[in-house]
């Protein structure tokens, strides 16, 4: 069955890098030093250097050149540090082409990067509380693509019927597939054992209304994703399909005006995040 072939594709699925996984298990720690992160990240150079090579961009506005960890830590915070560990981790996989989704080669994750800096420029513009780890939730909000995009290829005569009857596209894949994208990346961020608050914002990115627990990391990835495709970054089949949630922008208190300023700004940071992280 076909739900059985994507959960055995969900399973074998890369996991979360070591390194990011030892990180992640010091964000709650009292008793975190910064030479542990040091020693932790000191096992694996090329990331260091990727991750410093992030740091110095003019995206997160350090004025001096950040020469080391224990700066990148002092400066940004360790939470910022982790974002971008997983930002660099991720990114090689996330370059890859998605056919069923028709995405050429690096779309996925110039779409991934759109939607992380419109998520952070929402919340400044808004002047909304929102956890840290939004960035991190924003980019991998699309992760499950990466495991569906084949079965959403073979599948798609089928997504396309249901699409003709109105329907959106991921309730589409859920009538083809036994599950949509969102869901599935649920599940891949669950087996990397990311915080529940980035899994859920993941899960119900789309239908943000239908989710147990509603917050502002959700609302603010779901209209960061609509936003990135309304200025034509990661406009794949599935694009023009999605429309932003009415209860989500009244819980924003969203207006256009704000929309069109974060949309100029995304489109500012966008490429240069991406050539850093294209490189790493």
């Amino acid at each position: 069955m076909e739900t059985q072939k994507i959960a055995a594709a969900i399973k074998s699925f890369p996991g979360m890098p070591g390194t990011a996984v030892k990180l992640l298990g010091l964000i709650d720690d009292p008793a975190m030093r910064v030479s542990q992160i040091e020693e932790i990240l000191r096992q694996d150079p090329g990331l260091t250097a990727n991750v410093l090579r992030l740091a110095n961009s003019a995206y997160f506005g350090i004025p001096s050149k950040i020469g080391s960890i224990r700066q990148a830590v002092i400066l940004l915070g360790l939470k910022r540090l982790i974002q971008m560990v997983i930002a660099v981790c991720v990114s090689a996989i996330m370059g890859k082409p998605i056919p069923g989704y028709d995405l050429p080669p690096g779309e996925l994750w110039r779409h991934s990067i759109a939607v992380s800096v419109a998520a952070e420029g929402l919340v400044k513009e808004l002047k909304v509380e929102a956890a840290e780890e939004i960035f991190t939730a924003a980019l991998l909000h699309d992760v499950g693509k990466l495991v569906l995009g084949d079965f959403v290829k073979d599948d798609f005569s089928k997504i396309e019927r249901s699409l003709c009857q109105g329907m959106s596209f991921e309730v589409a894949e859920t009538v083809a597939l036994g599950t949509n994208h969102a869901e599935v990346g649920a599940q891949i961020l669950t087996h990397w054992s990311l915080p529940s608050e980035i899994v859920n914002a993941v899960q119900w990115h789309h239908q943000p209304e239908t989710a147990e627990q509603t917050n502002t990391m959700l609302d603010i990835v779901h209209v960061a994703d609509f936003m990135s495709i309304m200025i034509g970054i990661g406009l794949g089949r599935d694009g023009l399909q999605h429309q932003p949630s009415a209860a989500v922008s009244k819980r924003l208190g969203l207006e256009t005006a704000q929309l069109e300023k974060v949309a100029s700004q995304t489109m500012q940071w966008v490429t240069e995040l991406s050539d850093v992280l294209g490189g790493a």
